[in-house]
Protein backbone atom coordinates (compact mmCIF):
# COMPACT_ATOMS: atom_id res chain seq x y z
CA UNK A 1 0.00 0.00 0.00
CA UNK A 2 1.24 3.39 -0.95
CA UNK A 3 2.63 6.07 1.63
CA UNK A 4 0.99 9.64 1.32
CA UNK A 5 3.14 12.06 2.81
CA UNK A 6 -0.40 13.72 4.26
CA UNK A 7 -4.10 13.86 4.46
CA UNK A 8 -3.91 16.17 1.24
CA UNK A 9 -1.23 14.07 -1.13
CA UNK A 10 -4.17 11.06 0.25
CA UNK A 11 -7.34 13.05 -1.80
CA UNK A 12 -5.26 14.42 -4.38
CA UNK A 13 -4.07 10.53 -5.59
CA UNK A 14 -7.18 8.85 -5.28
CA UNK A 15 -8.98 12.41 -7.56
CA UNK A 16 -6.70 11.52 -10.39
CA UNK A 17 -7.50 9.72 -13.32
CA UNK A 18 -5.77 7.14 -15.16
CA UNK A 19 -4.92 9.46 -18.08
CA UNK A 20 -3.77 7.75 -21.43
CA UNK A 21 -2.67 10.85 -24.01
CA UNK A 22 0.00 12.40 -25.45
CA UNK A 23 3.48 13.46 -23.57
CA UNK A 24 5.30 16.04 -23.54
CA UNK A 25 7.97 14.25 -25.80
CA UNK A 26 5.35 13.64 -28.33
CA UNK A 27 4.75 9.58 -27.36
CA UNK A 28 1.80 8.44 -26.35
CA UNK A 29 0.57 6.17 -22.68
CA UNK A 30 -0.52 6.19 -19.56
CA UNK A 31 0.43 8.96 -17.36
CA UNK A 32 2.78 8.36 -14.48
CA UNK A 33 2.30 11.74 -12.36
CA UNK A 34 0.02 14.18 -11.76
CA UNK A 35 2.50 16.78 -14.26
CA UNK A 36 2.11 14.16 -16.96
CA UNK A 37 -1.50 13.64 -16.84
CA UNK A 38 -2.07 17.73 -16.33
CA UNK A 39 0.25 18.30 -19.39
CA UNK A 40 -1.69 15.89 -21.90
CA UNK A 41 -4.40 18.34 -21.90
CA UNK A 42 -8.09 18.11 -23.52
CA UNK A 43 -8.17 14.71 -25.50
CA UNK A 44 -6.79 12.64 -22.91
CA UNK A 45 -8.74 9.34 -22.11
CA UNK A 46 -9.91 8.86 -18.86
CA UNK A 47 -8.71 5.14 -18.97
CA UNK A 48 -10.11 4.09 -15.17
CA UNK A 49 -13.98 6.03 -16.08
CA UNK A 50 -14.44 3.74 -19.04
CA UNK A 51 -12.99 0.62 -17.59
CA UNK A 52 -15.46 1.16 -14.72
CA UNK A 53 -18.33 2.30 -17.34
CA UNK A 54 -18.53 -0.09 -19.96
CA UNK A 55 -17.62 -2.80 -17.42
CA UNK A 56 -20.87 -1.88 -15.66
CA UNK A 57 -22.69 -1.37 -18.45
CA UNK A 58 -22.23 -5.31 -19.63
CA UNK A 59 -22.98 -6.29 -15.97
CA UNK A 60 -26.09 -4.13 -15.95
CA UNK A 61 -27.44 -5.97 -19.81
CA UNK A 62 -26.02 -9.51 -18.65
CA UNK A 63 -28.26 -9.41 -15.66
CA UNK A 64 -31.03 -8.00 -17.22
CA UNK A 65 -30.84 -10.74 -20.01
CA UNK A 66 -30.21 -13.76 -17.27
CA UNK A 67 -33.00 -13.00 -15.58
CA UNK A 68 -35.12 -12.29 -18.80
CA UNK A 69 -34.05 -15.69 -19.71
CA UNK A 70 -34.83 -17.43 -16.56
CA UNK A 71 -37.98 -15.60 -15.62
CA UNK A 72 -41.03 -17.83 -14.30
CA UNK A 73 -45.03 -17.07 -14.21
CA UNK A 74 -44.70 -18.75 -10.95
CA UNK A 75 -42.96 -17.76 -7.55
CA UNK A 76 -40.31 -15.33 -8.43
CA UNK A 77 -36.92 -15.44 -6.69
CA UNK A 78 -35.68 -12.26 -5.61
CA UNK A 79 -33.52 -11.45 -8.43
CA UNK A 80 -36.51 -11.38 -10.77
CA UNK A 81 -38.38 -9.30 -7.99
CA UNK A 82 -35.59 -6.74 -8.10
CA UNK A 83 -35.89 -6.54 -11.55
CA UNK A 84 -39.25 -6.58 -12.32
CA UNK A 85 -39.91 -3.76 -9.61
CA UNK A 86 -37.51 -1.74 -11.56
CA UNK A 87 -39.06 -1.94 -14.82
CA UNK A 88 -42.25 -1.38 -13.49
CA UNK A 89 -41.22 1.44 -11.85
CA UNK A 90 -39.54 3.04 -15.07
CA UNK A 91 -42.52 2.12 -16.76
CA UNK A 92 -44.94 3.86 -14.44
CA UNK A 93 -43.02 7.06 -14.77
CA UNK A 94 -42.97 6.74 -18.41
CA UNK A 95 -46.52 6.58 -18.94
CA UNK A 96 -47.19 9.26 -16.47
CA UNK A 97 -44.88 11.96 -17.86
CA UNK A 98 -44.47 10.85 -21.89
CA UNK A 99 -47.56 11.84 -23.59
CA UNK A 100 -46.28 10.64 -27.39
CA UNK A 101 -45.71 7.68 -28.45
CA UNK A 102 -42.23 6.31 -29.12
CA UNK A 103 -41.23 2.92 -28.39
CA UNK A 104 -37.31 4.28 -27.34
CA UNK A 105 -38.28 6.02 -24.59
CA UNK A 106 -39.28 3.04 -22.16
CA UNK A 107 -36.01 1.53 -22.69
CA UNK A 108 -33.78 4.31 -22.62
CA UNK A 109 -35.02 5.20 -19.29
CA UNK A 110 -34.66 2.14 -17.89
CA UNK A 111 -31.00 1.84 -19.63
CA UNK A 112 -30.31 5.49 -17.75
CA UNK A 113 -31.68 5.00 -14.49
CA UNK A 114 -30.23 1.43 -14.07
CA UNK A 115 -26.74 2.07 -15.68
CA UNK A 116 -26.18 5.45 -13.82
CA UNK A 117 -27.33 3.54 -10.49
CA UNK A 118 -24.91 1.28 -10.52
CA UNK A 119 -22.09 3.55 -11.35
CA UNK A 120 -23.32 5.47 -8.26
CA UNK A 121 -23.02 2.43 -6.40
CA UNK A 122 -19.35 2.14 -6.60
CA UNK A 123 -19.24 4.91 -4.50
CA UNK A 124 -20.08 2.63 -1.44
CA UNK A 125 -17.30 0.15 -2.28
CA UNK A 126 -14.61 1.27 0.36
CA UNK A 127 -12.34 4.05 -1.39
CA UNK A 128 -9.09 2.67 -1.42
CA UNK A 129 -10.29 -1.38 -3.16
CA UNK A 130 -10.74 -0.89 -6.05
CA UNK A 131 -7.75 1.25 -6.34
CA UNK A 132 -5.58 -0.90 -4.43
CA UNK A 133 -6.46 -4.30 -7.05
CA UNK A 134 -6.45 -2.00 -10.12
CA UNK A 135 -2.71 -1.15 -8.39
CA UNK A 136 -2.06 -4.74 -7.87
CA UNK A 137 -3.20 -5.83 -11.20
CA UNK A 138 -0.87 -3.26 -12.75
CA UNK A 139 1.99 -4.07 -10.59
CA UNK A 140 2.18 0.06 -9.82
CA UNK A 141 1.44 1.03 -6.13
CA UNK A 142 1.20 4.16 -7.41
CA UNK A 143 -1.22 3.71 -10.04
CA UNK A 144 -4.51 6.28 -10.52
CA UNK A 145 -7.80 5.12 -10.56
CA UNK A 146 -11.09 6.44 -10.11
CA UNK A 147 -13.75 3.42 -9.05
CA UNK A 148 -16.84 6.14 -9.61
CA UNK A 149 -17.55 6.79 -13.32
CA UNK A 150 -20.07 9.68 -12.04
CA UNK A 151 -17.61 11.54 -10.53
CA UNK A 152 -15.82 12.51 -13.78
CA UNK A 153 -17.60 15.37 -15.60
CA UNK A 154 -16.57 13.47 -18.56
CA UNK A 155 -18.50 10.31 -18.22
CA UNK A 156 -21.96 12.75 -16.57
CA UNK A 157 -21.29 15.51 -19.79
CA UNK A 158 -21.31 12.28 -22.13
CA UNK A 159 -24.92 11.48 -21.06
CA UNK A 160 -26.08 14.62 -20.93
CA UNK A 161 -24.89 15.32 -24.32
CA UNK A 162 -26.42 12.06 -25.71
CA UNK A 163 -29.84 13.34 -24.07
CA UNK A 164 -29.77 16.49 -25.34
CA UNK A 165 -28.85 15.16 -29.21
CA UNK A 166 -32.06 12.88 -28.74
CA UNK A 167 -33.90 15.97 -27.53
CA UNK A 168 -32.67 18.24 -31.08
CA UNK A 169 -33.66 15.06 -32.69
CA UNK A 170 -37.40 14.36 -32.11
CA UNK A 171 -37.72 18.61 -31.47
CA UNK A 172 -36.79 18.63 -35.30
CA UNK A 173 -38.50 15.94 -36.47
CA UNK A 174 -41.79 16.27 -35.16
CA UNK A 175 -41.94 19.75 -35.19
CA UNK A 176 -39.56 20.74 -38.33
CA UNK A 177 -36.35 22.80 -38.08
CA UNK A 178 -38.80 26.04 -38.78
CA UNK A 179 -41.53 25.04 -35.79
CA UNK A 180 -38.41 24.13 -33.60
CA UNK A 181 -36.23 27.57 -34.00
CA UNK A 182 -39.89 29.21 -33.86
CA UNK A 183 -40.16 27.80 -30.05
CA UNK A 184 -36.91 30.35 -29.62
CA UNK A 185 -37.62 33.10 -31.58
CA UNK A 186 -41.83 33.03 -30.53
CA UNK A 187 -41.94 32.26 -27.31
CA UNK A 188 -43.19 33.18 -24.55
CA UNK A 189 -43.76 36.77 -25.97
CA UNK A 190 -44.70 36.43 -29.63
CA UNK A 191 -42.96 37.54 -32.69
CA UNK A 192 -42.87 41.34 -31.36
CA UNK A 193 -40.44 40.67 -28.95
CA UNK A 194 -38.39 38.09 -31.14
CA UNK A 195 -35.02 39.40 -29.45
CA UNK A 196 -36.72 38.73 -25.77
CA UNK A 197 -37.63 35.63 -26.44
CA UNK A 198 -34.34 34.75 -28.26
CA UNK A 199 -32.38 35.76 -24.82
CA UNK A 200 -34.55 34.15 -22.70
CA UNK A 201 -35.55 30.82 -24.31
CA UNK A 202 -31.83 30.11 -25.99
CA UNK A 203 -29.88 30.08 -22.35
CA UNK A 204 -32.77 27.87 -21.12
CA UNK A 205 -32.25 25.45 -23.73
CA UNK A 206 -28.58 24.95 -23.44
CA UNK A 207 -28.76 25.37 -19.35
CA UNK A 208 -31.13 21.91 -19.91
CA UNK A 209 -27.42 19.39 -20.46
CA UNK A 210 -25.46 21.59 -18.66
CA UNK A 211 -27.61 21.27 -15.30
CA UNK A 212 -28.06 17.44 -16.07
CA UNK A 213 -24.17 16.91 -16.20
CA UNK A 214 -23.38 18.93 -13.43
CA UNK A 215 -25.94 17.92 -10.62
CA UNK A 216 -25.13 14.80 -11.03
CA UNK A 217 -21.54 14.55 -10.83
CA UNK A 218 -21.48 17.39 -8.20
CA UNK A 219 -23.41 15.34 -5.72
CA UNK A 220 -21.55 11.83 -6.35
CA UNK A 221 -18.01 13.98 -6.12
CA UNK A 222 -19.09 15.58 -2.83
CA UNK A 223 -20.04 12.00 -1.44
CA UNK A 224 -17.09 10.66 -3.02
CA UNK A 225 -15.22 13.46 -1.00
CA UNK A 226 -17.17 12.45 2.62
CA UNK A 227 -15.94 8.70 1.66
CA UNK A 228 -12.21 10.00 1.33
CA UNK A 229 -12.61 12.11 4.69
CA UNK A 230 -13.92 8.58 6.59
CA UNK A 231 -11.28 6.63 4.81
CA UNK A 232 -8.19 9.25 6.61
CA UNK A 233 -9.64 8.60 10.45
CA UNK A 234 -7.93 5.20 10.62
CA UNK A 235 -9.73 2.45 12.66
CA UNK A 236 -12.59 3.80 13.45
CA UNK A 237 -13.81 4.76 9.87
CA UNK A 238 -16.05 1.70 9.45
CA UNK A 239 -18.57 2.87 11.82
CA UNK A 240 -18.64 5.79 10.33
CA UNK A 241 -18.61 4.59 6.56
CA UNK A 242 -21.44 2.55 7.11
CA UNK A 243 -23.46 5.68 8.38
CA UNK A 244 -22.38 7.91 5.37
CA UNK A 245 -23.38 4.94 3.18
CA UNK A 246 -26.65 4.12 4.42
CA UNK A 247 -27.93 7.92 3.97
CA UNK A 248 -25.80 7.91 0.25
CA UNK A 249 -28.17 4.99 -0.43
CA UNK A 250 -30.84 7.34 -0.87
CA UNK A 251 -28.29 10.04 -2.48
CA UNK A 252 -27.33 6.99 -5.44
CA UNK A 253 -30.76 6.08 -6.04
CA UNK A 254 -32.51 9.70 -6.05
CA UNK A 255 -30.06 10.85 -8.58
CA UNK A 256 -30.31 8.23 -11.19
CA UNK A 257 -34.28 8.91 -10.76
CA UNK A 258 -33.52 12.71 -11.52
CA UNK A 259 -31.72 11.95 -14.29
CA UNK A 260 -34.02 9.64 -16.02
CA UNK A 261 -37.12 11.79 -15.18
CA UNK A 262 -35.75 14.83 -16.53
CA UNK A 263 -34.47 12.87 -19.67
CA UNK A 264 -38.58 11.83 -20.28
CA UNK A 265 -39.37 15.13 -19.42
CA UNK A 266 -37.36 16.95 -22.36
CA UNK A 267 -38.01 14.48 -25.10
CA UNK A 268 -41.68 14.45 -23.90
CA UNK A 269 -41.09 18.42 -24.70
CA UNK A 270 -39.41 17.91 -27.78
CA UNK A 271 -42.30 15.43 -28.69
CA UNK A 272 -44.93 18.57 -28.21
CA UNK A 273 -46.28 20.38 -30.97
CA UNK A 274 -46.31 24.39 -30.31
CA UNK A 275 -49.74 24.41 -30.53
CA UNK A 276 -50.13 21.75 -28.45
CA UNK A 277 -49.20 24.11 -25.28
Amino acid sequence: MPEYESGTDYIAHHLGFLKYGQKADGSWGIAHSMEEANAMGFWSIHVDSMIMSLLLGVIFMGLFYFVSRKATSGIPGPLQNAVEFIVEMVQTNVKSTFFARNELIGPLALTIFCWIFMMNLMDLVPVDWIPLTAAFIAQDSHLYFKAVPTTDVNITAGFALAVFILVIFYSIKIKGAGGFLSEFAFHPFGKWALPLNLVMEVPSFLAKPVSLALRLYGNMFAGEMIFMVIAMVGLFQLPLHFAWAVFHILIITLQAYLFMMLTIVYLNQAHTKPEAH
